[in-house]
């Protein structure tokens, strides 16, 4: 398993990367726009619309993005619809989410799908825009796969004791511990050998920065661990081997982005 993932992500990095720093928006815009639609069509069958249904909701999802990635979009600056979903989102992973782990709310139908904007629409936007600091951006998404692959490691490794047995199993505290030491070498190596392009990724706000994004990062995985679980499937989809699908993938991201993106505007 260990290297299937690690070949899925040696061949999925390279592309990512050339994209990230070599298209021009609206070539960046198009590439991100069919993640999103598969992500969305995996949150729809999750919430429990049958294929066309799944479908027809990733459709609107996408569109609904993509209006909003150019509605009053100007350059470098997000429009005031972008920051309301910024918004909503960080308000949703930072008060809602963990009220609805904590309950283990089973939530289906159309209120999950409109949660489902809130998880997918936030983010994406955040990658979209933030393709203009194309190097902050790089460095906010290695706190959430270092936080992972480090979890990840330190889990198969030393995992002993459960960190939400009745949510996800295969979780455990020593993962925990293991993201917690990946991200905090992953922050002071960026001190000691980076110039920081950005204000949200050096002092004191971004070592607290990081703090809140490794702990909205395992949020995040926790949240799509418990909409799996209850839909009672271990992953959401196939798409890529040794992660499962999109959403899998972009658990973490999901969490993260919609903070970091409004940090990033406010602390220029």
């Amino acid at each position: 398993m260990l290297a299937t993932r690690l070949l899925t992500v040696a061949l999925a990095l390279p592309l990512f990367l050339a994209a990230l720093f070599l298209l021009p928006r609206t070539g960046w815009v198009l590439c991100l726009l069919p993640a999103l639609l598969l992500g969305a069509r995996e949150w729809g069958s999750l919430a429990g619309y049958e294929r066309p249904g799944a479908w027809t909701y990733a459709g609107v999802t996408a569109a609904a993005a993509a209006a909003l990635a150019y509605v009053g979009h100007s350059e470098g600056m997000p429009s005031p619809l972008q920051l309301v979903a910024y918004g909503t989102g960080t308000a949703f992973w930072l008060v809602l989410a963990p009220f609805w782990l904590r309950a283990q709310w089973h939530v289906r139908g159309p209120a999950l799908a409109v949660a489902g904007w809130i998880v997918l629409i936030p983010m994406w936007l955040a990658l979209v825009e933030m393709q203009s600091i194309a190097p902050v951006l790089l460095a906010f998404l290695g706190v959430v796969w270092i936080a992972d692959t480090a979890a990840y490691l330190a889990g198969r490794q030393w995992g002993r004791h459960k960190l939400a047995p009745s949510i996800s199993p295969g979780k455990t505290w020593e993962g925990v511990a293991g993201a917690a030491a990946g991200v905090f070498i992953y922050y002071a190596l960026l001190q000691g050998f980076v110039d920081n392009p950005h204000p949200a990724l050096s002092g004191v706000e971004g070592a607290l920065l990081f703090a809140i994004l490794l702990g909205l990062s395992i949020e995040g995985d926790l949240f799509e661990s418990w909409i799996k679980r209850q839909a009672g499937v271990k992953d959401s989809g196939r798409l890529l081997p040794g992660h499962g699908g999109v959403l899998d993938r972009i658990d973490g991201l999901t969490a993260t982005l919609p903070i970091v993106a409004l940090c990033v505007h406010y602390l220029r």
